[in-house]
């Protein structure tokens, strides 16, 4: 036999295929009634088996009956066994024949072109398996009426056949099966690399939805090649195959949607789904179908790469089916998932196309971002260790770029949120037992703290906000949780808890920094500091200097040890100068005032201690440093009653504060730290480093 007709190919396409031969192996006997019910006209006969060639007129779609009477005639006549063996399966080969990627077009002619035609000229043949799927719903609800026994014999043998529904998202179109004498089924297609650079030609040079929807099919079936309970169109027998055919349909869908149905990116950089037109209508449920495939590939993939190229690929595809809830949710849901765990390349990945799912214009897809990202970060903060720290910090720095998208919006969720942690401080406080305590003494509580500290120091950065014109609506919660934090420092003052206090003073310097909001923490540090310097003698040890950014309490075995009250004290006084060279407070003109209680304090302390060496360097430091604010101070023509002219001279003062020496004797100590935590590192991961003392 030659090759198939067009009116074939369509019928294969169309979905009936695999319903039409099960309701003939099932019913044979019944058949006749059941064809004069569908309205069969012509019937051939081939091998015992009869087909009727209005089924075939009947599961074409609207670009086949425009066809021409010609192009009908060539499917008259044709028995299932010719129409079966016609060569269909290999249809999509025998038509883009010659197709080399790299080379020229060694075989086109205007078949393609006729195709292209037929694909733009009309989108309605993507609805017309809905149609027919009514039609025969009708049929069943009348069987009942005219066939009273054959409608028993299906409720007895065939539920499926009366349970059928038309609005199924999934058709049968990729089940293909063959019916001879013996009722053998016949072997699913094996997809090939030619049939491949075929549908790639066509995509690349007409961007041609017929290709595409061959290709989606394809791309379902290796989604779903390993799975009992699926029917897939075709057969992946080659890695390089499938992994060509995954990074093929990713990379083109995006490119072929956007020439079809492209969208709008508005000035604020968020996008609008594209408008309803017939053909972005007709194209919905292949892109939502081709999304789904692609979220539950997501589950499959093991390289870090492809499961990359997945989730760069899909995330511009989010404005098309953006308007899916049960789909958007999934997506979030596995991005989050991906997010929270996997290398850091792939954690980038995963946070874009949430960033990107997060820029549309529904506020409602917003929140449910907001709230998944937080939840996440928390459930992953648990245990900090020397592994997860870098991940944990990757994953504070990227969801608080989420939440400074909108500030209106994110203002209800980080209320809610620090009013939570207000409640847990609250707690402990009123109960004052050693499980109270644990609500707030725990690595959740540090780093939900540290997180809203770093969205509040993005929200109301200085610099944006002048940019900006105005105050950013998360200003107004810098105050309440600088109380939240200074209570949890507060609820236990002993020794062994320093490296919790110094966690949350960590967090509040770095919100007075970006926020330019004077935040009182010599009380907090000061206290530290001379609890260091007691002349009471400590312990000779062993042990390992403890790393503070890894322990919220230090172990019993550390406690007045000198090992750690010099490791508590160095971090303290280095605490204390950042703190002071800040704006907010060095650019003060009531600076050389700030800093005369914590000069008193520490020259007292520093007095009968063993080994102050760190402190009274940065203690001369702060004084030369007050004495050059008191110098330029003298130089001012104003009241200090006239707060604009304070406000200004500050202002020019801050340009300057480079040249302070507090500032430059920082710049030293940050390139001390920067060398030995580097060499710290190194020595972890079991590099031949040798530590040195810093100067």
């Amino acid at each position: 036999m030659g090759k198939a007709t067009k009116a074939t190919k369509k019928f294969i396409s169309s979905g009936k295929l695999k319903k039409t031969i099960q309701d003939r192996k099932k019913h044979r006997e019944i058949k006749k009634r059941f064809e004069s019910r569908r309205g069969a006209k012509g019937k051939g006969k081939q091998g015992g088996g009869e087909v009727e060639d209005e089924d075939e007129e009947e599961e074409m779609d609207e670009e086949d009956v425009s066809e021409g009477e010609e192009e009908r005639g060539k499917g008259k006549g044709m028995t299932v066994d010719d129409f079966l063996g016609g060569g269909f399966m290999g249809s999509d080969d025998d038509e883009v024949r010659g197709f080399d990627m790299e080379g020229g077009d060694a075989g086109s002619d205007a078949s393609d072109d006729e195709d292209e035609i037929d694909d733009n000229a009309s989108f309605a043949s993507v609805d017309a398996l809905d149609e027919e799927g009514k039609k025969h719903l009708i049929e069943l609800s009348k069987l009942a009426e005219k066939d009273p026994e054959f409608f028993k014999y299906l409720q007895e043998n065939d539920q499926e056949l009366l349970d059928f529904n038309p609005d199924a998202l999934e058709n049968d179109d990729e089940d293909v099966m063959m019916e001879g004498e013996d009722e053998e089924a016949v072997k699913v297609p094996t997809l090939t690399r030619e049939i491949l650079r075929g549908w790639q030609k066509a995509i690349l040079e007409h961007r041609s939805i017929r290709a595409l929807r061959r290709l989606h099919l394809a791309f379902r079936s290796a989604a779903h090649m390993n799975e009992d309970d699926q029917v897939v169109a075709w057969a992946i027998d080659s890695a390089s195959v499938y992994n060509k055919l995954v990074v093929t349909t990713l990379r083109y869908t995006p490119v072929v949607l956007n020439h079809h149905v492209p969208y709008k990116t508005l000035a604020n950089g968020k996008y609008k789904a594209p408008t309803q037109t017939p053909k972005f209508k007709a194209l919905q449920k292949l892109i939502l179908s081709y999304f789904l495939n692609a979220i539950h590939l997501m589950d499959q993939i093991t390289d870090n790469e492809m499961l990359q190229l997945a989730l760069t690929e899909t995330a511009k595809v989010v404005p098309y089916v953006i308007s899916s809830r049960k789909a958007v949710k999934l997506y979030l849901k596995k991005c989050l998932a991906i997010w929270s765990s996997g290398e850091d390349s792939v954690r980038i990945a995963a946070f874009l196309a949430i960033r990107h799912l997060a820029s549309g214009t529904d506020n409602a897809v917003l929140d449910s971002i907001l709230k998944g990202t937080y939840m996440s970060l928390v459930k992953s903060c648990k245990s900090t260790n020397p592994y997860t720290l870098p991940s944990i910090t990757l994953m504070k720095n990227s969801a608080s770029e989420l939440f400074t998208l909108d500030h209106a919006t994110a203002y209800q969720h980080a209320f809610g949120y620090i009013r939570q942690l207000a409640i847990h401080l609250r707690n402990s406080m009123k109960v004052k037992t050693k499980e109270a305590y644990k609500q707030v003494y725990n690595w959740q509580y540090v780093h939900s703290v540290d997180f809203w500290a770093l969205v509040l120091a993005k929200a109301c950065d200085a610099e944006a906000e002048k940019a900006a014109g105005k105050e950013s609506e998360l200003r107004a919660l810098i105050y309440p949780l600088t109380q939240v934090a200074v209570g949890a420092i507060r609820l236990m003052n002993n020794a062994r808890s320093h490296p919790f206090h110094l966690h949350l003073i960590r967090s509040l310097l770095h919100l007075t920094k970006h926020s330019r909001t004077y935040i009182p923490l010599s009380p907090h540090l000061v206290p530290i500091l001379t609890a260091t310097l007691s002349p009471e003698k400590l312990k000779r040890s062993t042990l390992r200097p403890l790393d503070l950014e890894l322990q919220i309490r230090a172990p019993q075995q550390y406690a007045k040890t000198r090992v750690y009250a010099e490791g508590v004290r160095d971090e303290a006084a280095f605490l204390l100068g950042e703190w002071l060279a800040t704006p907010a407070v060095h650019a003060s003109a009531a600076f050389p005032e700030i800093v005369v209680p914590v000069i008193v304090l520490l020259r007292k302390a520093a007095k009968g201690a063993r080994d102050a060496g760190s402190v009274k360097t940065l203690l001369e430091r702060v004084e030369e440093g007050a004495k050059w604010v008191e110098q330029r101070r003298r130089a001012a023509a104003f009241a200090p009653a006239d707060t604009q002219a304070v406000a200004r001279w500050e202002a020019e003062l801050e340009k300057k504060l480079d040249e302070s020496p507090l500032v430059k004797y920082l710049k030293v100590q940050r390139k001390a730290r920067e060398k030995r935590r580097k060499l710290v590192e190194k020595a972890r991961k079991g590099e031949n480093e040798v530590l040195e003392e810093s100067d």
